[in-house]
């Protein structure tokens, strides 16, 4: 009869403690999901923002570098 007792007890130890662990999971993937989901919205909004394409050099270094 204690081996049983002791069987449930260790099964309901396991079984609370896997539900935990589930748990833990499914904040960090929310809180990643939303870190995500703010950042692309922080992109689209710095690629609206953007008023000119990016330029490969500017004047004052291609100039430095002209007779290389």
């Amino acid at each position: 009869m204690k081996s049983i007792t002791t069987l449930f007890v260790v099964i309901a130890l396991t079984a609370s403690s896997l539900a935990m662990a589930e748990g833990g999971a499914d904040r960090t993937f929310a809180r990643m999901e939303q870190a995500s989901k703010v950042s692309m919205e922080a992109y689209q909004l710095a690629q609206q923002e953007k008023k000119e394409s990016p330029v490969v050099g500017n004047k004052a270094q291609t100039d430095d570098h002209a007779n290389c």
